[in-house]
């Protein structure tokens, strides 16, 4: 992290400050449609110097993991008809937008990574094994297929556009599958290679997602990270904004498919939607802010099918009344009670927090008292083996089917908010009730049959009237000189 932040620092001083970083997701590039409004879209960022990151198509990466394990289980017939449907799409996507000699050459270019993924994917199934480092290699094939589709859309649009190979310039440890940027060789790469090409008044093009290790080999930065891409170019560039274009007007207060009376939220804190990524939102990558956060870089949330929508910006400070900006539930958690012989001792409960993470069950948070502690995990996958070695120091028993419910906003620990909270929830039967250890967040935990319930009844109550709900997400928001 040191290294990270010291390499930031020494970029900044000479990189470029006019950049703007456009991230175009999935649903943004799904089809021909789409992928021309992102065209327009850049275009009307050309009085800064854009560089865009893309996606896979929809649903792609999706597609390709489940062509990895059917392989790798013995099925190379279902293997080989998902990589049949994906080379179909993008022949067909790609015919849409580029003609002439152009779109020869594209095709050429596909119909040679279909190849490569073909090969793959009959060795997969040839060794019946689907390893970290070879789904690496799979995955990425959607970013490099879409970012080659989208670069040639874009010339014929009349875009000085360059495509750049993001296995080029994010460089990672060797992590598979959830692989971590090493920052200074990273930001040397992107100087490199970028920083002329956006001098020459070129618009760089590159897929998110994917990087390399030293040797070259694939890595991904885990799903959704081609928000944490645009993050670190953004960064290694010292760039003037970064933008998350997806398919919703910005960060709601709520999940509209749960509350359809959600809003919109002009302005938030960096603090905040790291808050609300974490605990279950979906429209930013948790990762995303980390870069932005130091360089005190601004995010903005917008939408590609409604670009003239302002979106959500996200900025260092948010100064304001103290109020509840969003509601978020994180599904499909599960609460593991551990009844101590004995008591708990603090030793006992270091000891239970390292077992689970040995079986990769990741806990969000702990309630302890003299001889028990509650957790929340994840997935219960590694739960039976952590119950065997504990067997004689404790008992351990788990239920599924949780959600954690989270209010979100500054300085929201307050007496007089979650009085109203549980008072507005005392029907319900609720756990693990927690004010975190940060003044942002008051959580519970609730069966996740109940879960969309208890969301739209607080939603009702903090946000009942759209004069009230509008004043609460226009807080007078004010970028600070630096992150500390």
């Amino acid at each position: 992290m040191k290294e990270f932040l010291q390499g930031i620092e020494q970029k900044s001083r000479n990189a470029p400050s006019d950049v703007v970083v456009m991230k175009f997701g999935g649903t943004s590039v799904e089809n021909a449609a789409a992928i021309r409004r992102v065209a327009q879209i850049v275009r009307s960022r050309l009085g800064s110097r854009p560089v865009v990151v893309v996606s896979a198509l929809s649903k792609v990466t999706d597609r390709l993991l489940l062509m990895g394990k059917a392989a790798a289980n013995g099925d190379l017939e279902t293997a080989m008809q998902v990589l049949q449907e994906l080379r179909q799409r993008h022949q067909e996507v790609a015919l849409d937008l580029v003609h002439g000699a152009d779109h020869e050459r594209v095709q050429q270019s596909l119909t040679l990574d279909f190849e490569i993924v073909s090969e793959l994917i009959r060795g997969i199934a040839a060794v019946g094994e689907f390893s970290p480092r070879t789904q690496d290699s799979l995955l990425g094939f959607g970013e490099c297929l879409s970012s080659k589709i989208a670069s040639a859309a874009f010339i014929e649009n009349g875009l000085n556009v360059a495509l750049v190979d993001a296995h080029d310039c994010i460089v990672t440890d060797t992590a598979h599958t959830q692989a971590t940027p090493l920052w200074d060789q990273t930001n040397e790469h992107l100087a490199r290679l970028l920083t002329p090409l956006l001098e020459a008044g070129q618009i760089p093009l590159l897929g998110g997602f994917i990087g390399a290790t030293c040797d070259g080999i694939p890595t991904t930065l885990g799903r959704g990270g081609s928000d944490f891409s645009a993050a670190i170019v953004g960064a290694g560039l010292n760039a003037e904004r970064i933008e998350i274009w997806t398919d919703v007007d910005g960060i709601m207060t709520s999940d509209p498919n749960v509350c359809p009376d959600a809003l919109r939220i002009e302005r938030m804190s960096f603090a905040e939607a790291a808050e609300l990524a974490y605990f279950g939102a979906k429209v930013l990558h948790p990762a995303t802010l980390l870069p932005a956060m130091r360089q005190n870089i601004p995010v903005y949330v917008l939408n590609s099918r409604n670009p003239d929508c302002e979106g959500t910006e996200i900025v260092a400070q948010c100064n304001g009344a103290t109020r509840v900006k969003a509601i978020t539930v994180k599904r499909g958690v599960a609460v593991v009670d551990v009844e101590a012989v004995r008591r708990m001792e603090p030793e006992l409960l270091r000891e239970i927090c390292e077992m689970l993470g040995r079986h990769q069950c990741t806990f969000d948070l702990v309630s302890a008292s003299w001889s028990s502690a509650s957790l929340l995990v994840g997935s219960t996958l590694g739960l039976p083996a952590v119950a065997a070695e504990l067997k004689g120091l404790a008992s351990v028993r788990w239920e599924n089917h949780k959600a954690l419910v989270c209010l979100v906003g500054d300085k929201i620990r307050r007496p007089e908010i979650a009085g109203h909270v549980f008072k507005a929830i005392s029907h319900v039967d609720a756990r693990m009730i927690g004010q975190g250890a940060s003044e942002r967040n008051i959580s519970f935990l609730v069966d996740e049959s109940i879960a969309d319930e208890s969301v739209r009844v607080l939603h009702q109550l903090f946000f009942s009237s759209d004069v009230a709900a509008r004043a609460a997400s226009k807080a007078l928001c004010q970028a600070s000189e630096a992150w500390r």
